[in-house]
């Protein structure tokens, strides 16, 4: 069974910092100690779209959340991450692989116990309310593999974006900009019922300033985006065709500008 930590946050946990550089050194650490560490910061990132991919597939809420776990342990375990090439590509296209060759393997050994013996213990800390979240919006009959992949592509566009917020959020909070960041945020995208005029006088600014504040936001959103995205694939000139597609996963248009 998973272990959870109801203060872990690890969802917030920075996107970039665990792409393809983190996998190798997941994978090549000497020690199991060490290693489990990488581990432990890989799964804090990844795991929602994995998760995402493995109740599709998976009814049973307490099996996908231990496949979950297991798949993670298994990665280390079998020296998956010590063959894992960046030079081959998208990581989340050797995320979703792995996953599903692990998943298929998982499905037809049907003994729970025989399972777990085959790789060493490893816990995800994991706030229950995050794994409660993806399970209200599974399909408790199961959906079908085209489906499961389109669940894992749009969780992992919207973890990337939360990840991008969270560290926007901190460089508002660094320089003790808080409160322009909450009245900013809903900019970021279409639909904000606040105008410039609004936000001034609630945060004491002239009109204006904060119209020049959403645009400097707007342009570090976009650009921290790029970065995440350029981070998971190996080489620059596959970014723009990574965020044409993850964004049309989602539904939006926001991939267009950034």
């Amino acid at each position: 069974m998973p272990q959870f930590d109801d203060s872990a946050g690890g969802s917030s946990r920075r996107f970039q910092t665990t792409c393809w550089s983190l996998v190798l050194a997941a994978g090549q650490q000497a020690s199991d100690e060490a290693a489990d560490r990488a581990l432990a910061t890989l799964c804090a990132t990844y795991w929602k779209p994995v998760y995402a991919y493995v109740r599709g597939r998976i009814r049973n809420v307490e099996d996908a959340r231990d496949l979950t776990q297991e798949f993670f342990a298994s990665v280390l375990e079998r020296g998956t991450l010590r063959r894992a090439d960046p030079a081959r590509g998208r990581f989340r296209t050797f995320l979703l692989t792995t996953c599903q060759r692990f998943l298929a393997n998982a499905v037809r050994d049907q003994s729970r116990q025989k399972r777990g013996g085959r790789c060493r213990t490893f816990s995800l800390m994991i706030d229950r309310a995050d794994f409660d979240q993806i399970d209200r919006c599974a399909d408790p009959q199961g959906v079908d593999e085209q489906t499961a992949e389109r669940i894992f592509e749009r969780e992992w566009v919207l973890t990337l974006l939360e990840s991008v917020l969270q560290l926007i959020r901190s460089e508002f909070e660094a320089k003790g900009k808080r409160e322009l960041f909450e009245a900013l945020k809903s900019h970021l995208s279409e639909g904000s019922a606040d105008t410039f005029a609004e936000l001034g006088q609630m945060l004491g600014m002239r009109e204006n300033a904060v119209r020049v504040a959403c645009h400097r936001m707007r342009t570090r959103y976009r650009e921290l985006i790029r970065a995440e995205i350029a981070a998971t694939v190996d080489s620059p000139g596959m970014v723009d065709d990574e965020i044409r597609r993850l964004f049309a996963v989602v539904g939006g248009s926001s991939g267009n500008s950034v």
